[in-house]
């Protein structure tokens, strides 16, 4: 199947008959990115999964009444963040414990996590990015490992470029200060 433009799946999306075929597209040519996006944030692969079935229906549902004010991949990983980040609260609302920590917690089941295929400073980076506060975190993903752009990450976090950067600086300066530890 041929690669469509943005422009040709938002067109196929509001014409009748073809808004299942431009949504195929869209999933094909998104969904490995915002899988790999989710998973930075989530940790582990059955919740990503979630949380990328949940974005995708919500995109399937919100479609016809985007507007094209920002980019739809920018869109895309908006939902994609908020999912993510959704799932994040439920599953520590039900892990709280007396005395427990969400993201050791996070950190043990990534290390027992089967989908894991990192070496050990993969792991140990992983493990510092949990202890980062979650602004920076998401910030230091997007810029990092996801190569956006500070205006991209602007859209979909609704966060000013200065900010973003003071935030990837401080996520910058913790990381290496763990590592070093």
């Amino acid at each position: 199947m041929p690669q469509w433009s943005e422009v040709e799946i938002l067109e196929g999306i509001k014409t009748p008959g073809k808004e299942e075929a431009a949504f195929a597209q869209l999933v094909q040519q998104y969904q490995e990115r915002l899988y790999w996006h989710i998973r930075k944030i989530v940790l582990d692969h059955d919740d990503t999964d979630d949380a990328l079935q949940n974005t995708l229906m919500k995109a399937w549902r919100s479609l016809s009444g985007f507007r094209g004010d920002s980019e739809l991949f920018t869109w895309l990983y908006r939902i994609a963040t908020n999912e993510a980040l959704t799932l994040l609260k439920q599953k520590k609302r039900r892990m709280i414990a007396p005395g427990a920590d969400p993201d050791q917690r996070m950190a043990d089941q990534l290390e027992a996590d089967p989908w894991f295929d990192g070496d050990d400073i993969q792991l140990r980076l992983q493990k510092a990015l949990l202890k980062l506060p979650q602004k920076q975190r998401l910030v230091f993903n997007m810029k990092y490992f996801d190569d956006l752009k500070y205006d991209e990450i602007s859209d979909i976090l609704g966060t000013s470029v200065g900010a973003l950067k003071a935030s990837y600086h401080h996520a910058v300066k913790k990381i290496e200060r763990m590592l070093s530890d």
